[in-house]
């Protein structure tokens, strides 16, 4: 019933966005989704990571399979599109073999094994139709907020030291080795999701069944909720409001050489183009839940979560797209949704209650002084900087030590030498008398 519920839901809300993306001349992620059946798709890894999400489901046989007639079908389109001069990309055979596991499971499945495969396409699908969604709600957000506050947020990032300055400048001296590395990384971010979404499933085509919580729910319910933010607090980025991107609509060349000056901010006018996606930085959201999730990996695993989160930092303050300000802000928003979905799949009790409540205080707290102090933080940054980052590590370490708590203990396994824990032994019984 739950499933079926969030399906309807899930299904209205692709349908509003598909209207709304109507409204502006342009398709929605449904149509742009369908596309993909056949045109070529916008991003071949992204459908392939969907398909592998799908597979856990599926015995290594049927994997096999999966994978040979999604290649099969993805070379067959290539050379069609190579003999007509189409547009060359791959990952049709990936969604070919998705909705082909859903059509398996409607037709020749019943009972539990048609629920496991259908949530198992499900989650694929959910995937792939996670980065369309995030497509449109960018689109409605510049079309319908005409004016921006990057004047505001950039006037509270002096509180911090202004870090995008500092890092673009750090990048720029890189180039063009760390450029490359920190734009793979950055583009990469769902595949690196669905990896370690691969490596919590990788037992459900044993168990049947899908575990309580995973970090691929994390991931799209972010995504869902980061652009209604974007909507609230409008913001474009130093690379296009204070950098050569912005062209006409920015205040200054000034990005990443030239601070720009503190005074009374005002919201400022930008083109019906650029996404305002700033607001909490979303890839910091996404890459701190990865993080998280990749704590209870094996050690490679540990340290390529850890690879991710920092590169995935230092690409967003590095190119321009984000001020330090988003980055404190996208922990604590993903702190607070990781705390939420956790509560949901365990149960909620008063502990999950404060530390929601909690993060989502801050956040708001957070969002209300960027907006209405910030002159008042540039002008005291040796106040303002340590009490956001104090801000930001209590909702840390409150998350820390309340999903400690979450998590089973795990029990030491008796070893030859020690022998089993001692525990109360059977009853005493009376002696029975010798036989002589």
């Amino acid at each position: 019933m739950l499933w079926a519920a969030a399906g309807v839901v899930t299904l209205g809300f692709l349908v509003a966005l598909e209207c709304a993306a109507r409204h502006y001349g342009l398709p929605g992620p449904i149509t742009t989704q369908a596309r993909e059946v056949v045109f070529a798709p916008d991003s071949g890894p992204l459908l392939y990571a969907g398909m592998a999400l799908t597979m856990v489901v599926l015995t290594w046989r049927q994997r096999l399979l999966a994978a040979g007639a999604a290649v099969g079908i993805d070379v067959v389109f290539w050379l069609v599109r190579w003999a007509v001069g189409a547009d060359m990309n791959f990952g049709n055979g990936a969604l070919w073999v998705v909705l082909g596991c859903a059509v398996v499971a409607v037709t020749r499945r019943s009972g539990p094994e048609r629920a496991l495969l259908l949530k198992g396409s499900g989650l694929g699908l959910l995937l792939v139709a996670g980065h369309k969604t995030g497509d449109t709600w960018l689109l409605i957000t510049s079309k319908t907020r005409p004016t921006v506050l990057d004047a505001y947020v950039a006037t509270a990032d002096h509180a911090l030291g202004d870090p995008s300055w500092l890092v673009g400048r750090l990048v720029r001296a890189t180039e063009p080795v760390g450029d490359h590395v920190l734009h793979l990384v950055y583009g990469q971010l769902p595949l690196a999701a669905a990896l370690v979404g691969l490596y919590q499933l990788r037992r459900v085509a044993v168990e049947r069944r899908f575990p309580r919580h995973h970090l691929v729910r994390t991931f799209l319910v972010i995504g869902l909720l980061g652009p209604a933010v974007y909507m609230i607090f409008p913001v474009v980025g130093p690379v296009y409001a204070y950098g050569a991107d912005g062209g006409a609509w920015a205040a200054g060349a000034l990005w990443p050489d030239t601070l720009p000056s503190i005074g009374a901010p005002h919201p400022m006018p930008f083109d019906g183009i650029t996404p305002r996606n700033c607001m909490p930085s979303l890839h910091t959201a996404w890459a701190t839940t990865l993080f998280v999730h990749s704590r209870k990996g094996s050690r490679a695993m540990r340290w390529a979560g850890t690879f991710w989160l920092v590169a995935t930092l230092t690409a967003t303050l590095g190119f321009g797209y984000h001020y330090g300000a988003d980055l404190v802000a996208g922990v604590v928003f993903a702190l607070t949704v990781e705390a939420a979905m956790r509560a949901q799949a365990r149960g909620w009790d008063r502990s999950a209650t404060r530390l929601v409540v909690h993060g989502t205080v801050v956040f708001v707290l957070m969002l209300v002084s960027y907006l209405r102090l910030p002159s008042r933080m540039a002008e005291l940054p040796w106040l303002a900087g340590p009490l956001l980052v104090l801000a930001m590590a209590s909702v840390v370490h409150h998350y820390v030590r309340t999903t400690g708590r979450w998590d089973p203990k795990a029990v030491p396994s008796p070893t030859p030498e020690t022998g089993p824990e001692p525990g109360p032994g059977p009853a005493p019984t009376e002696p029975r008398p010798e036989l002589v």
